[in-house]
């Protein structure tokens, strides 16, 4: 509550939130750039059940937009990998239906990054989909 009295965060509600967008960025600018993978991997897997349950494209973009600021050395579970590739190739797909193309190669590269070793063996369809639209 000393940050409510200083002016940083407003209270609504019960929940927090910055008072302006210029403290939330300089409260971000002061995590590790480590720190910041880990925060937008943790939100972007928080959206993944929204995105595949509300049928909502903005909310598969968004996850997938945050799991790939995170990048792929955020990864803590190697499931995650080809959950993250699926989730890119869903949006990938997604972008061709605006013709959003530059967007779309965005996502499947995005998606051939997330992918381990091996994956033509373990995940041919998936590598197979992904390198095709990403051509």
């Amino acid at each position: 509550d000393a940050a409510v009295e200083e002016g940083l965060l407003d209270k609504k509600d019960g929940r927090y939130h910055f008072s302006h967008d210029r403290i939330q960025e300089a409260a971000y600018n002061m995590m590790s750039f480590l720190d910041q993978g880990r925060f937008h991997f943790s939100y972007g897997m928080a959206l993944l059940p929204l995105a595949a349950g509300e049928g909502d494209d903005s909310i598969l973009l968004t996850a997938a937009n945050q799991l790939n600021l995170a990048g792929p050395e955020a990864v803590q579970d190697k499931s995650q990998n080809v959950t993250v590739a699926n989730l890119n190739l869903q949006a990938g797909k997604k972008a061709m239906e605006m013709s959003d193309f530059v967007l779309a190669y965005s996502y499947f590269d995005n998606g051939i990054s997330f992918l381990r070793k091996k994956h033509w063996e373990e995940h041919y369809r998936l590598s197979l989909e992904l390198f095709d639209l990403a051509a």
